[in-house]
This record gives structure tokens, sequence and C-alpha cells, in this order.
């Protein structure tokens, strides 16, 4: 069976019967990127300042700020799948307005707690409550919005989260400068409140039907779905680019170039701007699984390319020149992240049967948490031990991981149609696959 064909029958598998075919979704996208950039508002600031609220006002000491953000999302990583079946069977929207104010409710909790153990449970709660709400509202954009314009529109919403992260880390800026309790505190109560204001917004939209109990079929079924589960951990390689943004550039700017180290803050500027303003445009020509693996493997070429030209930054270029080498690469990289944003997003929702889309995405959302988890170590021992040969290494990484998902992908759309029947999920092998 040729490519477009399996492409074909999976999309009649997975996304034809959704509740929302056929159905206008202009509205359901404007009222998830509404409540979409409440929020990423609130989280802009909250990323600012938490970790100098936590140690300077809160009282926690640094070692354990850190063991508890990362007990919390490994938790929340844990949780992220069956807070998406949650979704699939109490529906979506039901779920994503109950998390929402779940995770106000944690953020408005980190106001007034001053012990350890508190501190470790409301970290948790928070992650958990960000997690699920992230697959629930995956969930309620494959129901309410007609497959053809699901890329687009997760890219929309891609482009107001980040406006509205820049906008709140502004705020947040203002409240490090004040550097005042009164002004911290302000931040975080921005965000529980945000996050109030997102549960709001999500009421306006329809609710989508639960899913239906399948007698014998288990509660977790993309546990045992090999395929899916290769193609979420290719696509989490492609996610290194996410810590290498945050810490290896950084880290690599400061003690590996003649570039100022406010350079690595700039560079975040221009990918932040590059996402609002181009990642619509490339998400569009992304409709379909032969669409994206193309994307994908774009992506790969794309961020090998953006490491060769980092590499090139430890020369004796001269500040200006080291300067111009960075901002290329990072121009380079900014269009591989999109175009494996557009692509993965086109994975994740194509590859994941109608029905099931809630526990799918809180699957595939693991990909990030995973990148975020390992990449720190892999890109500092890369990066600062091997120094050019590891931004080389780097490369083939996200080389090999993009041109991979194309074949991977193919693989997972064979197992959900024979012919141009559907093939059970049930029949898929088993296989057991961080913010």
């Amino acid at each position: 069976m040729s490519t477009e064909a399996v492409t074909a029958a999976a999309g009649r598998v997975t996304g034809s019967t959704g509740p929302a075919e056929g159905a206008p979704s202009a509205r359901p996208a404007r009222v998830l990127a509404l409540a979409q950039l409440a929020n990423s508002i609130g989280d802009g600031g909250f990323y600012a300042c938490s970790a100098l609220y936590f140690t300077r006002i809160a009282g926690v000491s640094t070692p354990r700020v850190g063991l508890a953000l990362t007990l919390g999302w490994a938790v929340g990583m844990l949780v992220g799948v069956p807070l998406g079946h949650l979704a699939d069977r109490w529906g979506p929207r039901r779920t994503a307005v109950l998390l929402a104010t779940a995770t106000a409710g944690a953020l408005a909790a980190f106001l007034v707690i001053r012990s350890f153990p508190l501190f470790l449970l409301v970290v948790c709660l928070y992650a958990c409550g960000q997690a699920g709400l992230a697959s629930a509202r995956q969930a309620l954009l494959a129901g309410l919005v007609e497959p053809a314009r699901r890329t687009t529109v997760r890219a929309r919403l891609q482009s107001t989260a980040n406006a509205g992260l820049a906008v709140g880390a502004a705020l947040g800026g203002l409240a490090l400068w004040l550097d005042t309790a009164a002004g911290y505190r302000a931040v975080l109560a921005l965000d529980a409140v945000s996050f109030l204001v997102a549960a709001l917004v999500l009421r306006r939209l329809p609710e989508v039907p639960p899913a239906p109990v399948r007698a014998g079929e288990p509660r977790l079924t993309v546990l045992r779905d090999r395929p899916y589960a290769l193609v979420t951990a290719l696509n989490a390689v492609m996610y290194l680019y996410m810590p290498l943004l945050s810490l290896g550039l950084p880290l690599w700017i400061a003690q590996r170039t003649e570039a100022p180290t406010a350079l690595a803050a700039a560079l975040l500027v221009v990918n932040m701007l590059g996402v609002v303003l181009f990642q619509v445009r490339v998400a569009r020509r992304v409709t379909d699984l032969t669409g994206a693996t193309r994307a994908m493997g774009r992506a790969g070429l794309l961020m090998f390319a953006a490491c060769a030209v980092y590499a090139l930054s430890a020369g004796g270029l001269g500040v200006a020149g080291t300067v111009l080498v960075l901002l290329a690469a990072s121009v380079l990289q900014v269009f591989g992240e999109m175009s494996q944003g557009a692509a993965g997003w086109e994975l994740g929702f194509g590859l994941a049967p109608a029905d099931r889309q809630g526990q799918y995405q809180g699957f595939f959302g693991m990909g990030p948490q995973l990148a975020r988890t390992l990449g720190p170590a892999l890109l500092t021992t890369l990066l600062l031990g091997w120094g050019v040969p590891g931004w080389l290494a780097l490369g083939a990484i996200f080389l090999v991981a993009g041109l991979a998902l194309g074949p991977a992908a193919r693989w997972a759309a064979r197992t959900r149609v024979a012919g141009p029947a559907p093939v059970p999920v049930q029949r898929v092998a088993a296989v057991l696959p961080l913010r």
C-alpha cells in the first residue's frame, strides 16, 4: 500500500468520525486561543519570578526547590496519560475547567505555605494540574476542530502562548526589578487569576461527547501502542532544542565564545518572535501525515545545519563575527523548531484514535518533558565536554531522529488499517514507554 493510501486510510480511522467533523471550528479556535493567552501571561510572570520567590520569600532552600520541582514534574509526567483518559471518559471541557481551577488553587497555596512537605505537595499538585490540563485541551481541540485544520489551529495557539509568555515575562521582569515580597506575590496571584480566567473562558465551549467504553479493552490503550510509542520517543529527541535554548546555548556562549553573555537573552527573544510571526505560516503546509513526515525530515536537516553553524562560533571570529554566526544559527534553529512543531502536532493528532485523544495526547505530551529531564546532562556533556565535535554529534542526533520519524509514522499508520477497515487498538502489541 502506498504512503498516500495509508495516510488517507489512517485519516478515516482517526479523524473522520469525531464529533466535530464537518462542524465550523472558527469560534472554538478563538475561545481556545483566548484561554491560552490568559494563562500564558500568568505563566510568563511565574517562570520569571518563581525561583526567587520560593527561595527569598517562601524560605525554601535552593536544593529543596530543585528537588521539589524535579519530583513534581516527574509526577506530572506520569499522570498525564491517566488524566487524559479521564478527559476521554468525563469530557475534555469539563476536565479542562476542573484542572485549570485546581492549578489556580495550587498557585494560590504557594502564597501561604512555608513548610517544605507542604511545598512539595503543592508543587506536585501544580505539575499534575498543568500536565492534565495540557492533555484535556488537546483532546478538546481534537474534538471541536475538524482534522484538516487542527495543526493550523494548534500553531495559532502556540503563537498566542509565546506572545502571552513574553508579556508575562515582562511583568515578571518588573517584579524582579522591584525585588519586593509584594511584587513577587502579585505575580503569583496574577498567575492564579489567569488560570481562573482560562477556566471561565473554556466554559464557553461546547462539550465533546465522552468516549464510549468498549468491552474487553484496556483502559490505557496508548500504553500498548508500540508504533505510537516509537513516534513519541523520536519526537522527544527533537524536543532537545528546548534545553539547548535555555541551558546549552547560554553556557556555550559564556564559556566557549567571545560573544557577550547577554546575547543568550537576545537569541531567546529572536526565537520567541520567530514563533509568533511565522509558526502559523509554517504549519499551513502540514495538512496530513505525509506532509508531517516531510516537515519532520526538514526539521532534522535544519537543526543539523543550526548545530554546525553554532560550532563555528568557537573559532577566532571576533566579537562581531561571533554574534553574527550565533544569530544565523538561531534563525536556522527557530525554523527547525517550527517545522518540528507543526509536524509533531499533525502526527500526534493524526495517529491517535478519535475517541482516545485525551490519553494519546497525554502520552505524546511526555516528549518535551523527557527532553527537559534528560537533555541538560546530555547537552552539557556534548557541548561543554566535547566542544565542536559535540555540536556535530548533537546535529546528527537531530538529523537521524527527524528522518527516522518518516518510517516510524508510516508503521504507526499501517497498524491502524488493514485494507480499508480499522484495526482494533487492542490488537496492537504491548509496550511501556519531563516541563
